[in-house]
């Protein structure tokens, strides 16, 4: 037990640092390659966060454990919207100026609702994977190509600032690049483990945590990009971060999954961890759109709002564990 402990404190730190130094190669080796910095900031540096999910639900998937492969996706979504977002607008409130967010709003809403429809069978079928990434695929390329049109969109600027922040020698970047994906993949292996073995040891589902330890672990990167955002004053950056994470986790972390290992799902997985999602996104939508010429904004009383929600989630989760 105390090995299996050990093992996922171990896996979350090397998985945290792998993942920032795999998207700091990949930002600096797209950069000398001539990638616009958009194009940077929306898929390496918005989903390049999202690695450790990726991974760390992909190998659960192989190694027959669903329910850690859908408690990770999910729960790191309501830790980006509740905690992330949360302590970041209580921080500093975040208005939302950019088209580009303000479209991809409602867009990750109706994500949400598809995600929860073809789960309510209980199932994530491999056909089910496939629409999940065959939307994914869409989105990403219809959000990119519309976000190149936008160049006087506030986003594009704190874009160009993040990608120059992770500039550094092409050699560099490419050495970061390897290092990274390999240590990203060997500590999710180290923390798949883990973490399967502290479950049974406990005798609680894999899903609970998968929800709780790996999901907040996992969603470290975001956390990290986020405050990093808000101290250089580009907080729609940060909404963008954790926008670009909800649908990656949603869409691919899940597709991807479910494509590897088709997944059974349980009854408490609907009517708990979606449903709670499911309104934090609602919730997300309501305060960041802006609607009658209202310019979108979460302010610290709404922020204050989804760290009580994280809270409560939270502390249900271990008082079904301990109940």
């Amino acid at each position: 037990m105390l090995l299996a402990l050990g093992a996922v404190i171990l896996g979350l730190i090397i998985l945290v640092w792998s993942a920032d130094r795999f998207v700091d190669g990949a930002v600096s080796t797209a950069n000398h390659l001539g990638m616009p910095s958009l194009l940077i900031g929306m898929v390496i540096i918005g989903f390049g966060t999202s690695a450790p999910e990726m991974v760390v639900s992909a190998l659960a998937a192989i190694d027959g454990s669903p329910g850690l492969a859908l408690g990770n996706a999910y729960g790191s979504n309501i830790t980006n919207i509740a905690l992330i977002l949360g302590l970041t607008a209580l921080l500093s409130p975040i208005a939302v100026q950019s088209r580009i967010l303000r479209r991809e709003l409602p867009i990750l809403t109706l994500v949400t609702a598809l995600s929860a429809w073809l789960l309510w069978d209980l199932m994530v079928s491999r056909l089910d994977a496939i629409i999940l990434l065959l939307v994914f695929a869409a989105i990403m390329g219809w959000s990119i190509f519309k976000g190149m049109r936008d160049h006087a969109d506030p986003l594009v600027g704190d874009a160009g600032a993040e990608v120059q922040a992770h500039s550094m020698p092409l050699g560099r970047s490419v050495v970061w690049l390897v290092i990274g994906l390999l240590l990203l993949v060997a500590s999710s292996r180290l923390l798949v483990w883990g973490a399967v073995y502290v479950a049974s040891s406990l005798g609680v589902s894999d899903v609970i945590i998968g929800l709780t330890i790996v999901a907040i672990g996992t969603s470290l990167p975001e956390l990290a990009s986020s405050l990093a955002a808000v101290r250089k004053n580009e907080h729609e950056l940060a909404l963008g971060n954790v926008i670009g994470s909800n649908l990656f986790n949603t869409l691919a972390v899940v597709g991807i999954a479910g494509a590897i290992h088709p997944m059974g799902v349980g009854p408490d997985v609907i009517s708990r961890d979606i449903l709670v999602m499911s309104l934090l996104t609602v919730s997300l939508f309501v305060f960041g759109y802006g609607f009658k010429g209202r310019q979108g904004r979460i302010n610290r009383f709404e922020g204050g709002a989804l760290l009580v929600a994280y809270a409560s989630y939270t502390g249900y989760l271990v008082y079904t564990v301990f109940a």
